[in-house]
Formats: C-alpha cells, sequence, structure tokens
C-alpha cells in the first residue's frame, strides 16, 4: 500500500497580522489603522467593524496615508499603516523618507501583497524593489516574516518597538515553519536546519521552499543549513559570518529584484568579512511578466528543484578553490 503524501496547511499571513493587530487594539485604545481605500485587502474589516473611529480610509492617496500616520504618531497614538507593499513603497517613498524615518515617527507600516503576489495584475503591482527602497533609510527595521507564527511575534514586537517598522507581508499562503510561541528578535536569523556544505539562506515566501530544497538536497548526501533571515535591516552579521566561515557557499532567494535585497544586504557582509561563493535568486533585474506568484517564482529559478541546482553549482565552485 502506498503511503499517501499530505500536505501543509498554508496560511495567509494578513490574517495572523489583524489577529494580532485587533488583540492589539482591544488592550489599547491608542492602536489606530490607516489605509488607502484597501479595506479588503489588507483584511481590516474586522477592525473598522469593532472600532470605526479608529481607522482612517485616505482612499487612493498613499502619500497622504503615510503623512496622516506621522500625524498621529506625532499626536501620540499607534498607527499601522497598511497597503499594497507596492504602492505604500513605491509611490510614498518620500514621505517615508521624511516624515516616518528622518522623523524617527513612531508609525508601523504594513506592506501587504508584496513581491510577486499580484502576479497576474503584471509590473505595476509587483513589489520587487521595496526591500531595496526601504532598507537604505536610517532608523527603519526591515522585517519579512515566514510564516504566519513569525507574522504574529513581528506585530507584537513592531507594537512595542518605539520608533518606525517596515512589515513586508505576502497574500500567498506558505506552511507554517517556526514554533508556536516563538518570539521575534529584531536582527536575529533563526537557523532552521544545520548543515556544513552549504548554506540556504531566505525569508517571507521563499524560506518554506528552501526547507524543501534541502531536503532533497540531504537525499542526495549534501547537508544545507537553513537560515530564515526575516530582518533585512538590520541583517543578522553574526550568522552571515558564521555562514560563510563554516560552509564556505551561501545561495540566497527572494521574491525581490536581485538587485538591492536580501541577497545584495548579505554579500555586503560576506564580500567585507569573509568572501566566499554566492549565489543571489531572485528577479534578475528585470519587470517580472505576468503570471501567478507560483508560476513566476519557478520561471525564475526559485522552486525546490531550481535551488538545488543552484545549490550544486555553487557547491562546484566551492570544491574548485579547495
Amino acid at each position: 500500500m502506498n503511503a499517501v503524501t499530505v500536505s501543509p496547511k498554508l496560511h495567509d499571513c494578513r490574517d495572523a497580522f489583524v489577529a494580532v493587530l485587533e488583540r492589539l487594539g482591544a488592550e489599547n485604545p491608542k492602536v489606530v489603522a490607516v489605509c488607502n481605500d484597501s479595506v479588503g485587502s489588507s483584511k481590516l474589516g474586522g477592525f473598522k467593524s469593532k472600532w470605526p473611529e479608529r481607522l482612517v480610509n485616505v482612499g487612493i492617496a498613499e502619500q497622504n496615508m503615510v503623512g496622516v500616520g506621522a500625524g498621529l504618531a506625532n499626536g501620540g497614538l499607534l498607527p499601522f499603516v497598511c497597503g499594497a507593499s507596492c504602492f505604500l513603497t513605491g509611490r510614498s517613498l518620500e514621505q517615508i523618507k521624511a516624515d516616518i524615518a528622518y522623523s524617527n515617527a513612531n508609525v508601523k507600516l504594513v506592506g501587504i501583497s508584496s513581491g510577486m503576489a499580484y502576479g497576474e495584475l503584471g509590473p505595476t503591482h509587483h513589489s520587487i524593489e521595496d526591500f531595496a527602497w526601504t532598507r537604505v533609510l536610517p532608523n527603519l527595521p526591515v522585517i519579512a516574516p515566514c510564516d504566519s507564527i513569525e507574522t504574529a511575534a513581528a506585530v507584537e514586537w513592531a507594537a512595542a518597538y518605539e520608533g518606525p517598522v517596515f512589515l513586508r507581508l505576502s497574500r500567498v499562503g506558505v506552511p507554517d515553519l517556526l514554533a508556536p510561541g516563538h518570539q521575534f528578535e529584531l536582527g536575529k536569523a533563526n537557523l532552521l536546519r544545520d548543515g556544513d556544505d552549504l548554506t540556504l539562506i531566505a525569508n517571507g515566501t521563499l524560506t518554506h521552499r528552501m526547507m524543501k530544497a534541502a531536503d532533497i538536497l540531504a537525499a542526495e548526501g549534501i547537508e544545507a543549513r537553513v537560515l530564515n533571515m526575516a530582518t533585512v535591516r538590520p541583517i543578522d552579521v553574526a550568522a552571515v559570518v558564521a555562514a560563510a566561515r563554516e560552509t564556505g557557499a551561501i545561495v540566497t532567494a527572494e521574491e525581490h529584484s536581485t538587485f538591492g535585497g536580501l541577497g545584495s544586504a548579505i554579500a555586503e557582509v560576506v564580500v567585507a568579512e569573509t568572501p566566499v561563493p554566492m549565489k543571489i535568486l531572485g528577479v534578475p533585474g528585470i519587470f517580472a511578466p505576468t503570471g501567478s506568484a507560483e508560476f513566476l517564482l519557478d520561471e525564475f529559478g526559485m522552486s525546490p528543484a531550481g535551488i538545488v541546482d543552484a545549490a550544486k553549482t555553487l557547491i562546484a565552485r566551492k570544491s574548485s578553490r579547495i
């Protein structure tokens, strides 16, 4: 009798976000939400029904949305400013820079439907530049949780943190990888699997694909270390240096351009501290075509099999250097 393979349950990280937001709202009347005509896509319907006076919908006016968030924070409230990441970051980058980061305003920016979650809507709705745009700004932690458990923990942490935060969430379902009760630590990578042959590093929707790739590699006798690097800024320098020194090669994958994102942040550490062969998987500096997020990730070499191929190529490079 053949064994039946049961697929893991997939979770929409937006559900974890709003569950924590509504609990925080019940505990603290200073918690407010601001959105850009995105009550539905940000899943703020429950928050609105409980506290209609604490939800500000500015309409399709992202620059105003960020400014309103800064004003609410300056007035002593705790605003969560929510919108599609492509518009939240792209349209209002100047306001994020001047009103939020430079002013060190206590605003929590929540970029939803990030990466290529809006895949069929094409490049105008893909958000594959937001790491690059936000991680260069001082005072602004940039966080991309890997599952619903880490999302809930990151929202909790962000609410308690005094200062601006950018949370990058997807609408694409992912399996839970971290243990229930996980506590988020800014700038701290999570070791999901140990290994000595090379290191696989990802965040957001790519972390579970890295784990699948590690399983395939292990079946072929290759032991890969897997790091969930949810914090893009500040990057976990110690974990990156240890990975380079102890495994000798690093593959990164992200739902983002290969320029300026997670892979670039890690490469900056590697080249300065412990140069080793690297492969940065992502969208290779082009506008991605239309198609489902699943199709697009596979198209750009980020299926588990594609990650395995990249890992094997890197191991061959590593071996040739010995």
